[in-house]
């Protein structure tokens, strides 16, 4: 990333959270979208608390996803766990099959309103991307440094956690990367069945025609995708240097 990249990132973190913070102070700015003398400012809850809400389901439901999905991965790339591959794909592709929407519905009645139903949706939702990255960077290293590795003595085990993964792990990180931003954004779903995230801003303006209330909500859901995609790929490429060097 350039220099000019980085202050653009900086200044819209900075932003972001100054925004959040003091939401009020932007009031004059989202007045003129309002009808009727509508509030400008979303005040019915705090947005620095939604935003940690919702970054807070992001990352565990990500994390969550992350872990299952690689396990998997590494299940069916050994000899002996091969002939599961079609099913942990199709674990993996549940996600993809049902809408978000539907999987909230399936998930209300039996875990309830609020944050638990989000979660599960985030958590399917996000299998596939860090499932076929991870099943990639296993399936293609390269075969002198495998080989190389074997003949220095090591064990399956030792060549799993020294060798494949650190190699797989950039791309690993993609299909991360990838799963929070589409996480981030679907997270605002969960707001219709009262968990308590930006979508809750959304939806209060869809419902009272208010704009800069969508405004707001859009505009910090997007921002913080940016950020989290920005840094992630700068993660991808600090742990990818090694290998290229």
């Amino acid at each position: 990333m350039t220099k000019v990249g980085i202050l653009v990132r900086t200044a819209v973190l900075a932003l972001l959270i100054f925004f959040l913070a003091r939401p009020g102070a932007f009031e004059a700015l989202f007045a003129p979208l309002t009808k009727r003398g509508a509030p400008p400012i979303y005040t019915q809850a705090n947005l620095l608390y939604l935003a940690l809400n919702h970054l807070a389901l992001v990352g565990i439901a990500v994390l969550a996803a992350a872990i299952v999905s690689v396990a998997l991965a590494i299940v069916v790339t050994r000899p002996s766990g091969e002939e599961f591959l079609p099913l942990s794909r199709a674990l993996a592709n549940i996600g993809q099959t049902f809408p978000p929407v539907a999987v909230l519905a399936l998930a209300v009645p039996a875990l309830g309103f609020g944050a638990a139903p989000t979660f599960v949706a985030l958590f399917l939702y996000g299998l596939l991307p860090v499932f076929e990255n991870t099943l990639t960077g296993l399936s293609t290293l390269p075969q002198p440094v495998m080989e190389a590795a074997r003949g220095m003595g090591m064990t399956d085990r030792q060549m799993l956690f020294r060798v494949e993964l650190p190699l797989a792990l950039p791309v690993i990180l993609a299909g991360i990367r990838l799963s929070a931003v589409i996480a981030v954004g679907t997270a605002t779903i969960g707001s219709t069945v009262a968990a308590s995230t930006l979508g809750e801003v959304i939806i209060a303006g869809l419902l009272s025609n208010n704009l800069a209330f969508i405004l707001q909500g859009g505009l910090v859901v997007a921002a913080m995708a940016v950020l989290i995609y920005d840094a992630l790929r700068w993660l991808e490429g600090r742990v990818a240097q090694p290998s290229a060097s």
